[in-house]
């Protein structure tokens, strides 16, 4: 799908993963896939540096400055359920592509704002590392 394609939330979720792509890039990782489709769930960056293999839920949410989200933190969206479906999808892609690497799961939150010209401008990028795994 184009972007001219999008709706106004799946753009915002493309401008979510792109900052944290952005972000992990500029750290040094290499994007292995986006929106990846495993066992029925999506993960929406995989990413690989010489030590670690991360697997990466991103959150988006629109904020006006010096005001709190309209539906709490991000990564609070990131339930039991997810959580679950996220780590099965983790391990059917180990399963599918045996690495050394380390593997995690992390989860990062994006605040997306309006610039003055009425763009939408990210406003922060918030990676937790090792967010969740199995059993927890």
């Amino acid at each position: 799908m184009s972007d001219k394609g999008m709706t106004e939330r799946q753009a915002l979720g493309r401008m979510g993963e792109d900052a944290a792509a952005r972000l992990y890039t500029d750290a040094g990782y290499r994007v292995i896939e986006r929106n990846r489709h495993e066992s029925h769930n999506e993960i929406d960056l995989i990413l690989e540096n010489a030590t670690s293999l991360v697997f990466v839920e991103v959150k988006t949410r629109t904020q006006s400055p010096g005001t709190r989200p309209r539906f709490g933190r991000p990564a609070s969206a990131v339930d039991a359920g997810k959580r679950k479906r996220t780590v099965l999808a983790a391990e059917a892609y180990l399963r599918e592509h045996p690495t050394d690497r380390q593997p995690r799961i992390d989860v990062v939150e994006v605040y997306v704002g309006k610039a003055p010209d009425g763009t939408p401008t990210v406003l922060s990028v918030l990676p937790f590392r090792n967010a969740f795994g199995a059993g927890k």
